[in-house]
């Protein structure tokens, strides 16, 4: 692939003179000495592009961001955790990897040097506000869709990526695209992707929206983490405002701001979806998996079991 490409990212063309290795049908394999994976890039026109990173590198690097651009109104969607781990890699905590895809306005990422990280597995895509909103009617838009589109101030959503989400993403990655139609086929698929994701959002039933700073995105993604770290004790909300330096009222509007949920209902999600993932397991029966997970009346955890994964965990287990 010629360095002057124009469908090929910049970001990516640094990245393969920092290693010494060239970039063929915008896809750069990582060298032994440097790592393992790949890195492709595409550039699907003036409103949108692309990178899929799927790699690990023996130490981080850092790279001069000069495509970003103050004048352009970018929205950013990190889809992470989305590729398949070798088993033998895959840590025992299920419920904090679960795929989930990160939205953020152009205010969250102003940074002029971009940090390579040694452990990638990545989709970022980049869309052009301006080109978005024009594409919906201000005046049917929910305030969190509005506050996305508008892009004057820093906001941040997260979205849990639903099976529909995933297989439009596997279908992306499979490589079984013919080369002449891959940059239209990505791009058709990017775009499925950012659709459906705007109607998640646009179900979000807040009424304002917040802007944000990085250290309340920390402090809430602490929060988070407390949470998922310990499945077996519900959370108490004065316990965790206190812990975060935060007014209750403040935790739970930036919390359900951020995820659209309320504290304990993520809580519970995340709590049955772990509860799946130990039975798939099979090391375990429906009694041991409700008791790890901090419950001691068994027909209450079939009951929540029940109203998050569809159907009973003596069921579920059958099933598999």
């Amino acid at each position: 692939m010629k360095k002057d490409d124009p469908t090929v990212p910049e970001v990516l063309k640094k990245l393969a003179a920092l290693l010494g290795t060239e970039i063929k049908q915008r896809t750069l394999e990582i060298p032994p000495q440097f790592g393992s994976g790949y890195c492709s890039g595409f550039i699907f026109n003036e409103n949108i592009r692309m990178l899929v990173c799927n790699y690990e590198l023996k130490e981080d690097v850092s790279i001069e961001n000069k495509e970003m651009n103050s004048e352009k109104r970018m929205i950013f969607f990190k889809f992470r955790h989305i590729f398949p781990k070798i088993k033998a890699l895959q840590s025992e905590k299920f419920s904090s990897e679960i795929p989930t895809v990160l939205i953020a306005t152009s205010r969250m990422n102003t940074d002029e040097v971009v940090s390579i990280h040694s452990n990638t597995s990545t989709i970022n895509i980049e869309i052009d506000a301006g080109y978005l909103a024009g594409l919906f009617p201000s005046s049917h838009q929910s305030p969190v869709l509005q506050s996305l589109l508008q892009n004057t101030r820093p906001f941040l959503f997260e979205q849990v990526m639903d099976p529909g989400l995933q297989n439009i993403v596997n279908e992306m990655i499979s490589g079984q695209t013919d080369e002449f139609f891959k940059l239209f086929f990505l791009r058709i698929k990017a775009e499925e992707l950012i659709c459906k994701l705007l109607m998640e959002l646009e179900k979000r039933s807040e009424k304002q929206v917040y802007a944000l700073n990085i250290q309340d995105i920390e402090t809430i993604y602490k929060v988070r983490e407390n949470i998922l770290e310990q499945l077996e004790i519900p959370p108490v909300i004065h316990d965790l405002a206190t812990k975060a330096g935060m007014s209750p009222t403040k935790l739970k509007r930036l919390f359900r701001q951020i995820f659209g949920n309320s504290i304990f209902n993520y809580y519970q999600e995340f709590r049955m979806k772990e509860a799946a993932a130990l039975l798939k397991e099979k090391k375990y029966s429906v009694s041991e998996v409700g008791y790890r997970l901090g419950f001691s009346n068994l027909s209450h955890f079939s009951k929540i079991f029940n109203e998050h994964i569809g159907m009973k965990p003596k069921q579920y287990s059958m099933r598999l």
